[in-house]
């Protein structure tokens, strides 16, 4: 490709990253024949001027929503200290609970494979990857009926909502894609939500797990409110108080 200015450059990123939803810098850098260091300063500048979101390793577009939601390839492949980092929270307080949901979604693979290494629990969950993140030998594992719906192996249907009703659970993690600014959260898929919404139904306590990204984000459908679960992780620790039982 003939080498551009920087404004020129700028503004074939950005027509890149809304035409893609994500697009990462490596990919960036290879497609406009510049350094990481190039693209890296040109993605800052997008996003110093309101254009786009920055993510660990890429760019994605400016408030997603609909035909910009991410593939889970590539949710997996952006923010991965973050939600790291929410794992870690997590685990180490489940040590004296026993029945835990752990929702669909990458934040949630990221707390099934740190649960490597500590103390047995009994988890449920509708992700094929989750249950696949968890060894066996270490924790009870239980998948809920239904279909498999999608890349992200999340299993949905009235088998699944049937099957989660039937259970007493000491604690559910529900992932979400957005926090809109009023407090709603929020997702895309209602066959999700129904899932979800019956998992805090059934818990003595729920708490929400997002990346700080999410927050000012909209999305179709509400799963509840904030005020609706014991607690709120992101990526800098636990931003409200939780119920007695998950302390």
């Amino acid at each position: 490709m003939t080498a551009l200015t920087a404004s020129r450059r700028q503004a074939a990123i950005l027509a890149e990253v809304e035409a893609k939803g994500f697009v990462t810098l490596e990919a960036l850098a290879e497609a406009f024949s510049v350094s990481m260091q190039t693209v890296r300063r040109d993605v800052i500048a997008l996003q110093e001027r309101g254009l786009i979101e920055r993510f660990h390793g890429g760019a994605g577009a400016k408030g997603r929503i609909g035909f910009n939601r991410l593939e889970h390839s590539t949710k997996r492949a952006i923010n991965v200290p973050e939600k790291a980092a929410i794992a870690g929270h997590v685990v180490g307080r489940l040590a004296h609970l026993s029945f835990v949901y752990i929702d669909v979604g990458t934040t949630m693979e990221a707390v099934a494979t740190a649960l490597d290494g500590q103390p047995r629990l009994s988890i449920v969950t509708n992700s094929l990857h989750v249950a696949a993140s968890i060894d066996p030998g270490q924790h009870d594992i239980r998948i809920l009926p239904g279909r498999v719906a999608g890349p992200d192996g999340s299993v949905v249907g009235e088998d699944a909502v049937l099957a989660l009703q039937a259970t007493r659970l000491d604690l559910a993690l529900i992932g979400c894609s957005a926090i809109e600014p009023d407090g709603h959260v929020m997702d895309f898929d209602l066959s999700k939500i129904a899932i979800k919404r019956t998992a805090m139904a059934v818990a003595r306590a729920s708490l929400l797990l997002a990346t700080r990204d999410k927050f000012g984000l909209f999305a179709r459908y509400e799963i509840a409110h904030r005020r609706d679960f014991s607690g709120l992780i992101t990526e800098t620790g636990w931003e409200e108080g939780l119920a007695p039982t998950v302390r």
